[in-house]
């Protein structure tokens, strides 16, 4: 017979809902997306999201690796150490402190096209 085993169906329900938990927004950027998923999954000391978002939304981007390189991400984590930061105007004052620190929870994605592998407005490079 060519019936699934109670595992297999678990496995196939199990893949459904990881993927869905794995998607883009709708306008979300390449920044915010890997943020929310280094937030949620942790890296992996590889490109595994930023990968899976070009899989998604543009496929023929295939400089994409270079690009974040180039500014020292050669991991998801790294983007952010090395290459983006939040924008000053995402940034928050410490009232006690006078010291500005990012925010608690990152903001709702500024968005961008739905095909494209930059930014929003949220992110900025570092100076270097």
């Amino acid at each position: 017979m060519d019936e699934m085993t109670l595992v297999e169906q678990l496995e196939a329900e199990l893949r459904v809902v990881a993927d869905a938990a794995t998607l883009p927004g709708r306008s979300e950027c390449l920044a915010c997306y890997v943020a929310r998923m280094l937030e949620e999954f942790g890296c992996n000391t590889t490109l595994r999201w930023s990968q899976r978002f070009r899989e998604l939304r543009s496929p023929t981007a295939t400089g994409l690796e270079r690009r974040l390189g180039g500014m020292g991400g050669f991991c998801d984590c790294e983007i952010f150490l090395n290459g983006l930061r939040l924008a000053r105007p995402m940034l928050v004052r410490d009232v006690h402190t006078d010291e500005v620190e990012p925010p608690e929870e990152l903001p709702a994605c500024a968005g961008v096209r739905r095909t494209s592998t930059r930014w929003c407005a949220n992110w900025e490079r570092h100076q270097c």
